[in-house]
Order: C-alpha cells, then structure tokens, then sequence
C-alpha cells in the first residue's frame, strides 16, 4: 500500500509557527526547533507552506524565486538542516509548488512585459484590448473581494493586458509554452534534490485556460465564502479543470515517478464542481490526492449531512482513486468558529466539538490532514482593521479574511504565547491562557492529549488505516460506522448533538478511546452516548 495512504499530514504556516529570530515572524528555523513537538505528536509529514523569496503581496504565494528561500524565513542551509531533523525523526517533508502564477517581480514577468518581442514576452498570458478598449473577456479575479474586479490588468508598457486569476501582483504563467514547463520541471527537480518527499500544488486545476478565451455564458455572481468567487460552471470550465491541465498533471505524475523514493503529489483542486473534480484529478497516473476542501467547507453538526457527505467521498473514490480529509487550512475559519456559528458554546463544548472533529477526521477511510493549531483547539482571532496583513482581507472589509485562521502557534500563556518574544505580524488570541501546547501536555483530558491517543490508535490499528468504510442506522444525530479489515472491526460513534443518546451495536467490545469513555472499558451492545461525545471500539 502506498505509504501516503497511511501517513497523517500536518500542514504548517511557517509565518506563524514559531519565530526563533525575535523578529515577530515564523521562520524555518522555528519549525525545525518544533520537530520533536510535532514527532510527539504523532503525526507522519509535514507540510510546509511557502518560504519562497516573495514581495509578499500573498505572503508567500506570489513567488519571485522558485529556488531560494525568502530572508524572512532563513536561508538554503536552514531548510537543509529542517529536512535533516525531519527525517531523523522519520517525518517527511513535502512543500508547497505554486505554478498557475508568479510574483509580478519576479525576473521572468519583469522581463516579459518589457516588450512584446524579447525571449520572455509569451511565458504569461498576454492579450491585446477589444476594439473600445475593455479587456479582453469578462472573467473575474478570485481575489475581487465584494467587488467583481476583471482578471485582467493593463500593462501601460507593452500596451496588453496580462491574466491574474488572483491578485494583480499575481499574473498567470503560460503553460502552453514549452520553456515554462521546463523551468517549472527543473525547480521541482532542485527541491527534490534537496530531499523533500513531496508536494502539495497550489491551484492546480487552473494551468490551462480556454484557448478561445470565450467570455462567462451567463452573468458572473460574486459569493461570499473564500475561492469561491464564480458560481457559473460555464465559466469555471474556462479555467478550471480543462484537459490540457489533466495531462499536465500527468506529466508530472510521470516525472515525480522517475525519481527514488515514492514521491506524494497533493493538488489543490478548488472550484464549484468539487467532489468530481477532485476525483478527477487522482484517477491513476495523475496527483496522488487533492486536499478535499469540498468536504471541509461543508462539514456541520448535522449528523446526516456528513454522513451524506462522506458517503459521497467513499462512494464516488471507491477503488478508482484515494480520498483526502481535512478540517481546515490557511484559507478558512477555524473548525471550532465553522462548527458553533450560532451556538453559544462555553470552552467546555468547544473542546467536546473539536473532539468530535478529531474523531470524524482520524478514523475516515481517506488521508487526513491537521492543520496547524487544530490539535490544540485553536479558534479565529478577532484582527483589527488597523492589524489586518491580509491584502484580501482589506479587500473584503468589513467582511471577515483569512488573518484570523492565520495567528500565531500558542505555545504557551506567555505575552506572546511562546511563539516570539517581541509583538507577533498578526495578534496572538487571548485564550492563549487555556488554550496552549505547554497547559494541553500536562491536561490529560485536553484537545492535544486526545489527538495524540488517536493518531497512536490510527497507526496501531489496520481497520482505520486500510478498512473499509460502511455506515449502519443510528439515532437521529448519531453517526455509527465501521471499519473492517478482513476479520477485524473498528466502530466508531460520534453524538453530533447537545443532548443524551443510546446506540446499540448488537456486539461486544472494548473502548479504544473517547472523548468521555475510559480506555479499556467494556462494552456490550448498547452505548450511551453524552453530548458531543466521540467513542471509538475495537470488536472482540
């Protein structure tokens, strides 16, 4: 079985892990400070989001340099130093590859808007305006905001415009250009001769667009939840999903193959068609996953909408491919402030619903991913408009941006939560006083200490690693399902609800874990669940 389907990755932000130069910004130095933190844990890679040389303007995700690491977060050798600890400590790497677009400073886009004929002037997407002068189709940046902003901008100099499927300072590389798909080869090689195990593609069902460039067939709708900026799948389909991007995919598929080691490919599939495009995309031959975010935006309290939704997973990945899931990331809410909108839940709840989430995540047939901060139960932090960094966020005004599920790692419940010891780029959350590392350790009931028994359960158990998945009746806001390995079975319960409820499993076994169950005790048919409660049993 391919090591990845097993592994448990851990997505850091590397800004907001942990600062080990004073200088109130994470760093890789940081993360490598934490890698017995994150061995502890029990987690098996670690992804590391962008440290790339950056202006910055998406902090990180506009590159100006594929090959070199952003003063900000270190140097060459400091990374070098990170994948030696990792992978002493048998954790693998996998970084962030980000190839739809580049930083507009970067070298090649410098060069290429300087004139229409230099060596350089077709690797992005250049277009002349229409006849009255307005660009050259109707599409919509991602990064509008409340606002329908064009995906084109005017570059004065060479008198066209350039495609940003995100921000301006963002413009989209050409990949029907066969020295850009040379160079984005050749820095995938440089990093994977710098030991890295992996990658994890950002936007990547977007590198082919429409050859036509045909404007939107209906009207655009701007909605309000992040990425998802177009509800027309028309006009999805201009830039999301094509056929040229799928052998693209494949082309790199075939390229990480070629090299010692099996290599993990994580793409970043965003856009309406989810489920099916993300199933798409890792049929044989293609990305090993995609970061299921389908599954993460919809994920509720209501028991029998996740049960569809995994149903959903399971049925349509069946054998043909592998499932991802995943709570949150860097550009969504936390879980906790997604799951209680509209509650009012007290710190006690709170940890009883990441609890819960821990035990939806853990146990699923398919990968999942942790992101940095969830294992402690760490919530959105209010940020002042005068401390918003996150120029989208600015652009969303008054509505809420991505700074909040961004703050730093709470270490401890020191000034600056462990995390620096001078003011942090963005405010630390004041629960850092429960709501840290260093408190969780010593609490044995606490978010972190229950993550920790799941994944040592997860790796000691084949039914929740390799099983099959199958779902049985429950009481009404109960899930109960099951994974089998040929004679072997794991059931899992989860009380979705703020009330008392009975299961009966007709079998006997024993608990393996829970969020209000004693490790050992015996149980023999029926189950009696407390609110938000989460058991997992071992069938003798």
């Amino acid at each position: 079985m391919n090591w990845w389907k097993e592994a448990v990755f851990y997505q850091v932000y590397p800004r907001s892990f942990k600062d080990s130069n004073g200088d109130g910004i994470g760093d890789l130095k940081g993360v490598t400070e934490k890698i017995d933190y994150l061995s502890w844990l029990g987690v098996d890679v670690v992804w590391i989001s962008p440290f790339f040389k950056s202006p910055m303007n998406d902090f990180g995700y506009d590159i100006s340099d594929y090959k070199d690491v952003d003063p900000i977060f270190g140097n060459m050798s400091d990374f070098d130093d990170l994948v030696e600890e990792a992978h002493k400590k048998k954790l693998r790497v996998i970084i962030d590859q980000v190839y739809n677009h580049t930083s507009d400073q970067h070298p090649w886009f410098v060069e290429s808007r300087n004139s229409r004929d230099n060596p350089k002037a077709d690797w992005y997407i250049w277009k002349d305006a229409k006849k009255d002068g307005v660009p050259p189709n109707n599409w919509v940046s991602l990064f509008s905001g409340t606002k329908a902003e064009s995906m084109w901008e005017w570059d004065e100099n060479r008198k066209q415009y350039y495609l940003h499927l995100f921000g301006k300072e963002q413009p989209d590389l050409n990949w029907q250009n066969p020295d850009v798909k040379h160079e984005i080869f050749e820095s995938m090689r440089f990093w994977l001769e710098h030991g890295v195990d992996g990658f994890r593609f950002d936007a990547a069902a977007h590198y082919h667009k429409d050859p036509k460039f045909r404007d939107a067939s209906t009207g655009v709708q701007i909605k309000e939840s992040l990425f998802k900026s177009v509800r027309d799948v028309y006009y999805w389909d201009r830039f999301s999903g094509r056929p040229e991007t799928l052998l693209a995919v494949e082309e790199i598929r075939d390229f990480l193959d070629s090299y010692p080691g099996e290599k993990v490919s994580v793409g970043e599939i965003s856009a309406d068609m989810g489920l099916c495009l993300y199933l798409l995309f890792t049929l044989p031959g293609r990305f090993s996953m995609a970061f299921n975010i389908d599954f993460m935006e919809k994920l509720s309290l209501d028991a029998e909408k996740v049960r569809q939704l995994i149903k959903n997973v399971d049925t349509s990945f069946g054998d043909r491919a592998w499932p991802s899931y995943v709570l949150g990331n860097h550009d969504n809410f936390r879980i906790i402030n997604r799951l209680t909108e509209g509650m009012e839940a007290n710190h006690d709840t709170k940890k009883k619903i990441a609890k819960l989430a821990a035990t939806l995540l853990l146990t699923l047939r398919g990968t999942p991913f942790i992101y940095y901060g969830e294992e402690i139960g760490m919530e959105n932090t209010h940020i002042p408009y005068d401390k918003i960094a996150d120029p989208w966020g600015k652009a969303l005004w008054p509505k809420t941006g991505r700074d909040v599920c961004r703050t730093p790692m709470q270490w401890n419940d020191g000034e600056y939560a462990g995390f620096s010891d001078v003011e942090s780029w963005l405010p630390v959350n004041s629960n850092k006083s429960c709501v840290n590392v260093e408190n969780e350790m010593k609490d044995r009931n606490s978010v972190l200490n229950y993550y920790k028994i799941l994944l040592k359960i997860r790796k000691n158990n084949l039914p929740l690693r390799r099983g099959n998945l199958e779902f049985w009746d429950a009481p009404e806001g109960v899930l109960f399902y099951t994974r089998t390995f040929f004679s072997m079975r794991t059931v899992i319960l989860i009380n979705f609800t703020s009330s008392e409820k009975e299961v009966n499993i007709k079998e006997k076994g024993k608990v393996l874990t829970g969020s209000g169950k004693n490790t050992g005790e015996d149980v023999n048919g029926k189950v009696k669940l407390l609110p938000f409660e989460s058991i997992i049993i071992e069938i003798l």
